[in-house]
């Protein structure tokens, strides 16, 4: 790691504003093209309990799969692409497997449909990030990974299988199955999930090895007399994007922003000009949680925030692993400094919207 402080945190962030009542408003592609989220954070100012609908969205978020010691070559198994990949969208990923020191595999929906396979909704890519010998020895077209150092240590592969030679039998899926029985036999605990069908579209494949069903964690923390930025519209001129996702992250994460003389542990402060809530609360949900899920809660929030309310927004942060292949889309995610891949959305009751989208500097400039 740099000794420079100021080179470990570089990142990108984008941020755009909008209304949902703009028709060519962007916000539901981009939800959707943040493919593998781990954590939603939810704030609401001068909000005690959450109201029973969104209440019943933070609780309704889809259970995920976890299968122990997946060969990869699996997630080429013919009744599993028609069953799964072909009928909707499915979300997987290598579980506790570190990008930068070893193989990482993640299976995600490509966002067009297939010409060889007329049922095929949104079918699916394959995502690999290898380590130099097992790249060597898989024998399949990949390119060197963005994120290698002085030398060309990973390198990526990227399979559509919507594409007509990864089709069973195809001469693209028979090399990349060859590659993945005999040549360099992966496996991990993997993550899965499925849109709309959920485990019984995954029922072939679980059948078969060891797994565990798992129902997204949901915390809740109650907030007397917080200091908030005063933010009144999505004019947020006033408000420095970087200070007020630091003043977000401090709440999110219980670190205090009095910044008191008598405190080493924090410099965080809140972006000024200020309004102090009386009671707040701040809602997050941890799992492998399905975009579509999270589209719902935004649903959520926007009629929330068309009842009298004392504050007039609310804030929801998305956050993807920091170990995927992939963060936006198809673009290549790694980590070199921190592995950060977000974004956080801003509501406000005239249905205007302010969207922050946040990666390390190294990446592609998300969408």
């Amino acid at each position: 790691m740099s000794a420079d402080p100021q080179r470990t945190l570089r990142s990108l962030l984008v941020s755009e504003r909008s209304s949902f009542l703009e028709e060519k408003n962007r916000l539901s592609a981009q939800a959707q093209e943040h493919h593998l989220n781990y954590k939603v954070s939810v704030l609401l100012p001068e909000c005690s309990s959450a109201p029973s609908h969104l209440d019943a969205a933070l609780k309704s978020f889809s259970s995920f799969y976890l299968i122990r010691k997946l060969p990869l070559y699996e997630l080429l198994d013919k009744q599993f692409l028609e069953t799964a990949v072909y009928q909707g969208s499915v979300y997987g990923l290598s579980y506790r497997s570190r990008i930068d020191q070893e193989n990482c595999v993640a299976l995600t929906p490509n966002g067009r449909l297939s010409h060889s396979v007329s049922v095929c909704l949104s079918a699916g890519r394959l995502s690999l990030s290898l380590d130099k010998d097992s790249y060597e020895l898989l024998g399949v077209e990949g390119k060197p990974s963005r994120f290698n150092h002085r030398t060309t240590s990973r390198f990526v592969v990227s399979v559509d299988l919507t594409d007509s030679s990864m089709a069973p039998g195809g001469r693209g899926y028979q090399r990349l199955l060859t590659g993945l029985t005999s040549h360099v036999q992966l496996q991990s605990d993997f993550l899965l999930s499925h849109h709309p069908g959920g485990g019984a579209a995954l029922q072939s494949l679980l059948s078969r090895y060891d797994w565990s069903e798992h129902s997204p964690e949901v915390s809740s923390r109650s907030l007397t007399h917080l200091s908030c930025p005063t933010l009144l519209t999505s004019d947020l001129q006033s408000c420095d994007p970087h200070s007020f996702l630091e003043w977000l992250g401090a709440v999110d994460t219980d670190i205090g922003c009095e910044n008191s003389s008598s405190s080493f542990l924090s410099s965080l402060v809140c972006p000024e000009p200020t309004v102090t809530a009386s009671r707040s609360l701040s809602v997050s949900v941890c799992g492998l949680l399905l975009p579509q899920d999270v589209h719902r809660l935004i649903q959520e929030l926007r009629c929330y925030l068309e009842q009298p309310r004392l504050a007039p927004w609310v804030a929801l942060t998305v956050h993807g692993f920091t170990d995927s292949p992939v963060s936006w889309g198809n673009s290549e995610h790694g980590v070199l400094t921190g592995g950060e891949n977000f974004y956080t959305l801003l509501l406000f009751h005239d249905h205007t919207y302010r969207l922050h989208l946040a990666t390390g500097a190294p990446h592609t400039c998300p969408p």
